[in-house]
């Protein structure tokens, strides 16, 4: 149990560390990607004025006066267009030129391709004339700058694998330590519940001794002091009841306490059958049992009798007169199967996932029972889980349930 809420606190420890080193990355990236663009756009805006700057207008024409350097503008993985004032392209000058058409509204342009470019589109002002002579369109690759945020992922990713490993280190130390009293002082409940269960079976069972011998020779006796006597044997034995469901309960964990011995299914489940005999016909319920000829595990018989009591004894008390129980067994590939299943009251589905809570009962589902401590179900699920098995329930009100157990082999 202990084991399986460090491994959760683990988890939700990690998933938040992850979710906020996930966040706080992408922030980084965000801003860092911003602001590489942004130097970029300043880069080529600075070029498109230098170049529009050496840009006149004579005869009617747009005459450009070419002082950039071609092999400055291919170092730099950049480009240069002039366009006039119908858009026509008029010079081009470096590798990577947009093919895209000029867009007079649009100042930064991006094209896709391999590699990416983007560009800035600058007008052309004729300061003598005041008066707008053309258009300069400045790219430049994105490969470089594709290259520096594939290397920022990478530094984030390994990042953030790095903190996370050494964060579970020392999230195991911490958990390990948090859970160590807490453990401690389940384990003293424990053995306080198991050692208060234990002292207590003996005084029950004097109480409940003599109450039997005074209701065996009732001569003299007051009708009133034999209802009397009659109720505080039901209550003892509800106690013993009760007293012997904490010591199994408290000794759950203890699983070298099993008694493991090849063990027939098949004859634990006939006996019991035949023990609730009675209260079946009493009820008038119709039992069906289908069972394959051997069902046999390595197991304790006593624990798995208990166990299929307990099941055997609810379906009994929550199916009305005349309702149906059906017990299947068979083999599977690994382990048996065991389904107990009834037409009794059914518990409702938000209630389900409680049903195997201590003490625990739902005021719709499970107060056709007046006795019982309670426990039945846990002792079920404790005894299950020590002999490495599962259990699933499923239940429909008014319809039934069926418990389907299944169980190792080996």
């Amino acid at each position: 149990m202990f084991k399986n809420i460090r491994h959760r606190l683990l988890l939700s420890y990690l998933l938040i560390l992850a979710l906020i080193l996930g966040i706080f990355s992408l922030g980084i990236r965000l801003i860092f990607a911003y602001s590489l663009r942004q130097q970029m756009i300043e880069k080529l805006t600075a070029l498109g004025q230098g170049a529009a700057a050496n840009a006149e207008w004579e005869n009617n024409q747009l005459k450009i006066d070419d002082d950039f350097k071609l092999r400055e503008l291919l170092n730099n993985h950049q480009s240069l267009q002039w366009f006039d004032v119908k858009g026509n392209s008029i010079l081009k000058q470096g590798e990577f030129i947009l093919s895209l058409p000029l867009s007079q509204d649009n100042l930064v342009q991006i094209q896709a391709g391999n590699p990416n470019i983007q560009s800035i589109t600058l007008p052309i002002i004729d300061s003598d004339i005041d008066k707008l002579i053309g258009y300069v369109r400045v790219s430049q690759s994105l490969e470089e700058l594709e290259e520096i945020l594939n290397k920022l992922d990478w530094g984030l990713v390994i990042s953030i694998i790095v903190a996370l490993s050494i964060s579970g280190i020392g999230g195991i130390l911490l958990t390990n330590q948090a859970m160590k009293p807490i453990e401690e002082s389940f384990t003293r409940l424990k053995q306080f519940t198991a050692d208060a269960s234990h002292e207590l079976r003996n005084p029950l069972m004097v109480i409940d001794s003599n109450v039997a011998v005074s209701l065996k020779y009732p001569e003299g006796m007051r009708e009133a002091d034999k209802e009397s006597f009659e109720a505080i044997a039901s209550a003892t034995m509800q106690m013993i009841d009760l007293t012997e469901d904490l010591l199994i309960l408290a000794r759950s964990d203890q699983i070298n306490l099993l008694k493991k011995e090849p063990v027939n299914l098949v004859i634990i489940l006939e006996k019991l059958v035949k023990w609730y005999q009675t209260k079946i016909e009493s009820k008038n319920l119709n039992l069906k049992l289908q069972l394959s000829e051997t069902l046999l595990i390595y197991g304790d018989s006593l624990k798995l009798e208990r166990l299929f009591s307990n099941l055997i004894d609810n379906a009994i008390y929550y199916t009305p007169e005349s309702g149906i129980i059906e017990i299947e067994g068979k083999p599977k590939k690994c382990s048996i199967e065991i389904q107990i299943k009834d037409t009794g009251i059914g518990i409702s589905p938000e209630n389900l996932e409680r049903i195997f809570e201590r003490f625990w009962r739902a005021d719709t589902s499970r107060s056709y029972w007046n006795g019982g401590s309670g426990l039945g179900l846990a002792i079920v699920q404790a005894i299950v889980k020590h002999h490495g098995g599962t259990i699933t329930v499923t239940s429909q009100l008014g319809i039934g349930s069926c418990f389907t157990i299944y169980l190792p082999i080996n």
